[in-house]
């Protein structure tokens, strides 16, 4: 047998070399002396990362064009300014101004050896690099983020070669003064410290991230795992082989770094092992269109942004981004069409995803449910005619709450999934859920995920990866999740840091285990649609149903309140024009139906709502904007309307054989007290000579007619004592004294509304100073700040009989005041049934929030409030923190707190924030934060509400009569002999909760030329759009003059899904529809 010639190696028996334990917390610390900066810097690695450099001005010749007037041209106009010479720290500004350079640039022959050369650009200020025939290939970030642009193969033969970098004097968060979101500073100036050809050292790069991810290993992996230990001795070991200046130890560390990272970290290869993901990244780059910096410049941050992860799915085909906002790609589309084309390359390749089928990111508490609609209808339209399909996942990370009818709307626009993380901000309760099936007020749900790392920002960090899923909370259900990373908020996007970092994650889980593993090269899409599957499967997922209520930023219901009111305005505006030019175009065949013009005013106030502009949080330069752009939507949409309606020779202004009318769409009758010329006023028998308003009336939609006869009953107004007024018609009194209402009575009922020794219409006044984001927030402790706003002086105005007033002028401060104008209508043909409120406000204050309250004789614990399409019911208590957190809420156009058999609304023509603490009924009028906007809400206001009294719960009255509130009619004028055809155009009759919310023409109809024209369709369609509005099963008729030949029932891109039966007889057409609560549905009528 043979035996071994060499003895096993023995114990040894004596040791005289003593050796510590390693000491734990020194051992850690020191790990950031390789790559941090300081004291050694010089003889670390980060004095390795450049293995050559050049500057001087015979390789970087640099010139300026410098842009007057904060103008922001592009390339075409820019190339032809007057460039003038400059250097390296010069200095460039004001804020927001653009300065566009000239670099003639040689590479020295001694680059030609590197196997990659950049331009480094540093203005701490944003950028954008242009070729010589003005193609934006790099977005630059400033400040030492993104300030290198990879010179091409071409710049390498000896000669001179120019482009051109645009310059535009703000940071990626604008120009802050001091902290990110106190008012921007407009005299800020950035020196230009960088403009050098650089030889990057990529090994010693390279090193840095594999250091940097070993050494997050070493210090977040629980300290009693065997993976922290062995992080931590690797690290070591590269802290001890690393030799300053030798090329070598830079190799030899990075064969260290292996033994943890795994030998795959250097390609994409690291993701094809075969093992089981469970964290699914993917890019992204949020940009808001506007917020601290105006939208004029985000359609800059898109191409900085976009170029950008264009130039890095060259360099990393695993990388995959997802953009929403199809605003942003039109904005590309138009002002930078190379760009665009690259990136429509990208998205036939799969690398660029186009996500959230929406025109913007918008808000969602406060746009109508129209809003919501053409949201959708804009982005999935544009979405579909540029890449050739529409979005199946709606995507929106960072507005501040979710309307409970979202997943209804999603549905109906073709989308299954959705994404948010904001909840995750909530300060007070934690949103139990990551993956869930969120149910919309009629049933309909979508499936949600919100990415448990709780960022749309990540920096790709080893933490993150962690957070995957120690703060998943669906873990029973499904271990995967999204991880959205990149800079974000004012764009970028990933950056090769990202990207490198995160194949090292991905080699440490597949190397040594424990970090949850992360992959690269799925779509957004490809990860909802596994949950999808195994929703298919069985999997039961929890539930949520209605609102997503953010628990932060409530202050945002009512903060810049004429941005509030533009908004509630336009979207009034539009409902009217569309309903006229629908039915004018298929009256004369000479109209054209002004689709275009649609489109671009609706894309207008689409974009107002972006999640930043309509709820007040941005900059004043950002409302300078939309104020523009709301000015145009008003002219325009005026003279559209006035277009369509001289088609039934309906005019503004009088003329020969002419009688004063008004025309309405409600599908109700209605009367109202009107402004009437002069020239009737003469002759309004209802009031007396010279009294310029009358009693107009509608038994349903057409035209309302002037009751040309004194009406049978009264308003009037009589002080009973000194300073005390009682307004009064047969359905209500009410008792004025210093303008607060100290009583109300329902006269038929003989039902007083005020609480005794309470006052309705008592202003109040609150400190307001939140936790950090003024424009955002308001907090439940300023309601221990409440002061009650002194009585006003009270004056009789009007004493009937249409109408009694009196004017209340009521002192807020030194320098803030509030005139209103307190009335009562008779309550003729239907009339008189609210005591309204008219207020116009001079308000001049600083940190203070000004409401109005009303104590109502009525008991609930909940109380409801309109939201789009439907009820939002909340509690009137806080019993819990999760009602608690519910002390501000958003309403729509009324609130109601009812008890069996009788109930109260408060009404309102431009506001949303709300609360009912009781029976204590409290509407939010008007703030006064300082940051972002230091002037937000200064100056005069006007706004209307009113209390509206009602028999029974919440009905078809409270919904109509708000309806009507904010569309009041208007005199116009039609000859005396005409025929109403508008009366009979559409009618909706049956269940008085199904609302005709919408009429408009066929977005495809081969007579209709929008913006974009999916398959022409031949012949002529008119859409209806319905919803149930009080949250029952309904069915109703719908009826029409028009020659109708089929119905389809659509979804909101018109797409057809189901014929619908149509009894015809002669003049008429009809067909009955039956809608559960709350649904919304669509129809399309074919016309023969």
């Amino acid at each position: 047998m043979a035996t071994s010639t060499h003895e096993p190696l023995e114990y040894p028996k004596l040791n005289f070399e003593p050796h510590a334990a390693k000491i734990h917390n020194i051992c850690v610390d020191r790990l950031r002396q390789l790559t941090a900066g300081g004291q050694y810097s010089s003889v670390n690695l980060t004095a390795m990362y450049t293995l050559d450099q050049e500057s001087g001005s015979t390789y970087v010749d640099i010139s300026v064009y410098s842009v007057p007037n904060l103008a922001r041209p592009l390339f075409g106009e820019a190339v032809n300014g007057i460039f003038k010479p400059t250097h390296k720290g010069a200095s460039f500004g004001p804020s927001w101004s653009t300065h566009w350079f000239k670099i003639n640039l040689t590479i020295p022959e001694r680059f030609n050896e590197y196997e990659q050369v950049e331009f480094h650009w540093d203005t701490h200020s944003e950028g954008l690099v242009y070729t010589e025939d003005g193609d934006p290939v790099q977005g630059l970030t400033g400040g030492g983020e993104r300030v290198e642009w990879v010179l091409p193969e071409s710049f390498f033969d000896g000669r001179p070669h120019t482009f051109y970098i645009e310059m535009s004097c703000n940071s990626m968060f604008g120009n802050p003064n001091g902290d990110t979101i106190q008012p921007p500073n407009p005299n800020r100036y950035f020196t230009l410290s960088k403009a050098d050809i650089v030889a990057p050292n990529f090994e010693a790069r390279q090193l840095n991230i594999d250091y940097w991810i070993l050494g997050d290993a070493a210090r977040e992996f629980p300290t009693d795992s065997v993976e922290m230990h062995k992080a931590l001795a690797v690290a070591t070991e590269i802290m001890n082989t690393f030799k300053s200046g030798s090329q070598e130890s830079v190799l030899a560390c990075r064969k260290i770094a292996q033994k943890y990272l795994g030998d795959k970290i250097n390609s994409a290869d690291v993701y094809a092992t075969g093992t089981k993901p469970i964290v699914f990244a993917t890019g992204h780059c949020h940009i808001d269109c506007c917020w601290l910096w105006p939208f004029a410049e985000t359609k800059r941050k898109v191409a900085r942004s976009w170029a950008s992860q264009v130039a890095l799915m060259e360099r990393y085909p695993e990388h995959r981004f997802t953009a929403s906002s199809a605003q942003q790609y039109h904005w590309l589309e138009t002002l930078y069409p190379k760009l665009f084309e690259r990136v429509k390359a990208k998205v036939h390749e799969g690398k660029f995803q186009f996500i959230g089928g929406s025109w913007v990111e918008h808000d969602t508490n406060m746009p109508s449910g129209e809003s919501l609609v053409r949201q959708f209808l804009l982005g999935q339209r544009y979405f579909q005619s540029r890449f050739g399909s529409r979005c199946k996942t709606f995507w929106l990370p960072d507005t501040f709450g979710y309307s409970p009818q979202l997943p209804q709307l999603c549905r109906l626009a073709g989308m299954t999934r959705f994404l948010t993380q904001k909840l995750s901000w909530n300060n007070i309760n934690k949103f139990p859920h990551t993956t869930f099936n969120w149910i919309a007020l009629d049933g309909t749900q979508v499936l949600c995920h919100m990415p448990p790392a709780e960022t749309y920002t990540s920096m790709a960090h080893f933490g993150d990866m962690k957070r995957s899923v120690s703060q998943h909370k669906s873990l029973d259900n499904d271990e995967t999740s999204l991880l959205v990373f990149g800079h974000g908020d004012g764009g970028g996007g990933p950056t090769v840091e990202h990207i490198e970092k995160l194949r090292r994650c991905r080699g440490i889980s597949d190397t040594v285990g424990l970090l949850p593993r992360v992959h690269m090269g799925d779509s957004v899409d490809d990860f909802f649609s596994r949950l999808e599957g195994k929703v298919i499967s069985g999997q039961k997922f929890a539930t949520w149903y209605g609102e997503l209520y953010f628990e932060l930023h409530r202050g945002t219901y009512t903060t810049q309140s004429n941005n509030k009111k533009f908004n509630r305005k336009a979207e009034v505006l539009m409902r009217e024009v569309e309903t006229m030019a629908a039915y004018a175009s298929i009256t004369d065949k000479d109209y054209q139906y002004p689709k275009k013009d649609i489109d671009h005013l609706w894309r207008m106030i689409c974009l107002c709502q972006f999640h930043d502009c309509l709820p007040g949080s941005s900059i004043a330069l950002a409302y300078e904007e939309s104020d523009k752009m709301y000015e145009e939507v008003f002219k325009t949409g005026t003279k559209l309307l006035e277009e369509a309606s001289e088609v039934f020779s309906i005019r503004k202004s009088p003329q020969a054989g002419f009688k004063p009318i008004a025309a309405t769409t409600s599908q109700w009758p209605r009367t109202e007290i009107v402004k009437i010329p002069k020239e009737l006023a003469v002759q309004n028998k209802q009031v007396g000579e010279g009294r310029d308003y009358a009693l107009i009336s509608a038994s349903g939609a057409g035209l309302a007619l002037i009751q040309d006869t004194k009406p049978e009953t009264a308003a009037s107004v009589t002080e009973i004592r000194p300073g005390a007024f009682v307004l009064q018609n047969d359905k209500l009194q009410a008792t004025i004294e210093g303008g607060h209402v100290t009583s109300l009575i329902d006269v038929k009922l003989d039902r007083e509304l005020i609480p005794e020794g309470r006052k309705a219409n008592q202003l109040v006044i609150f400190d307001d100073k939140p936790l950090y984001w003024q424009a955002w927030d308001v907090e439940i402790y300023h309601l221990e700040s409440r002061e009650e706003i002194p009585a006003g002086k009270v004056t009789i105005t009007e004493n009937g009989p249409l109408r009694a007033a009196v004017v209340v002028e009521t002192k807020i401060s030194e320098t803030s005041w509030i005139k209103t104008t307190i009335s009562l209508a008779t309550s003729a043909a239907g009339a008189g049934s609210y005591l309204e409120f008219d207020n116009e406000i001079e308000w001049n204050e600083k940190m203070k929030f000004l409401k109005v309250e009303f104590p109502v004789d009525i008991y609930n614990t909940e109380a409801s409030y309109e939201t789009q399409y439907g009820i939002i019911r909340r509690p009137t208590h806080f019993n819990t923190t999760w009602d608690a957190a519910k002390f501000e809420v958003c309403c729509h156009k009324w609130a109601d707190l009812s008890e069996h058999g009788y109930g109260v609304a408060i009404l309102n023509d431009c506001k949303y924030g709300f609360a009912t603490s009781g029976n204590l009924m409290r509407l939010s009028l008007i703030r006064a934060p300082k940051a972002p906007d230091p002037n937000a809400d200064i100056g005069r206001h006007t706004f209307r509400y009113a209390i509206l009294p009602h028999h029974g719960p919440v009905s078809e009255k409270v919904v109509r009569t708000a309806i009507d509130f904010n569309g009041p009619m208007q005199v116009s004028y039609a000859p005396h002999n005409y025929e109403d055809k508008l009366a009979s155009f559409v009618r909706v009759e049956g269940a008085p909760g199904i609302i005709l919310d919408t009429i408009k023409r066929g977005e495809d109809d081969s007579d209709v030329k929008g913006e974009e024209v999916l398959a022409s369709r031949s012949g002529k369609s008119v859409i209806l759009r319905l919803y149930e509005s009080l949250g029952g099963k309904a069915t109703t008729t719908v009826k029409s003059s028009l020659k109708v030949r089929e119905v389809w029932k659509a979804n909101l891109l018109e797409d057809d899904l189901e014929s619908v039966t149509v009894v015809s007889t002669p003049g008429h057409s009809s067909f009955q529809i039956t809608l559960r609560p709350f649904e919304v549905v669509t129809y399309r009528l074919v016309l023969g």
